[in-house]
């Protein structure tokens, strides 16, 4: 399926260039991988990072834009990632990163472009859950910054996936939600007698 990258705020992207120029940002990052590697380092694959901050058996809440996150390659390979945020004075770059979510959004990129139908790649933090998801939304002329989940979108868990989740298999959103609902632990209830 053709993917359709939603094009980054054009200061987030020259954040993420600059912090990637700089030899101070680079060598301070706790990112042994990027710091390690030899050879030209490029910012590419941004993708929004939306985040999901409630579930509940009525539904979700929207999403809201949390940053913008850019895979950092060097010949070929992702060896980390470049995360921006929204501050007063606009986009700034917030830091370099690497792990296992690295690898698994360049692998689950990877599996949606050979799957039928076009969509808009973006990333879905389910906080609640501990859990990232790459989310592949059926509206790829949206603006990438604003988004409510459609029934119909697909959701795929990357690794490390919450237990009982499999991690890189994708799920529509209508299929995915009722058992993420029921996988949050129930909001205490205070005893009869004790203070709230």
């Amino acid at each position: 399926m053709p993917l359709h990258i939603p094009p980054a705020p054009a200061p987030a992207s020259r954040t993420v260039l600059t912090a990637l120029g700089s030899p101070t940002a680079v060598r301070e990052a706790r990112t042994p991988s990027l710091r390690d590697t030899q050879g030209p380092l490029t910012a590419e694959l941004p993708l929004p990072v939306h985040v999901l901050d409630r579930i509940t058996p009525a539904g979700t809440s929207a999403t809201r834009l949390a940053g913008w996150r850019f895979l950092i390659r060097c010949h070929e390979r992702a060896v980390a990632a470049a995360e921006t945020r929204l501050t007063p004075d606009g986009w700034a770059f917030s830091h370099f990163f690497e792990g296992p979510y690295v690898t698994a959004t360049e692998r689950a990129l990877r599996q949606a472009e050979t799957m039928p139908g076009s969509y808009q790649p973006r990333l879905l933090s389910v906080p609640e859950l501990y859990m990232l998801t790459l989310w592949l939304h059926g509206d790829f002329t949206a603006d990438g910054t604003q988004g409510h989940l459609a029934a119909t979108d697909l959701l795929v868990p990357l690794a490390p996936a919450p237990p009982g989740i499999a991690a890189h298999r994708p799920h529509r959103v209508a299929e995915l939600l009722p058992v993420l609902t029921h996988r949050l632990a129930p909001a205490a209830t205070p005893l009869l007698g004790s203070p709230a």
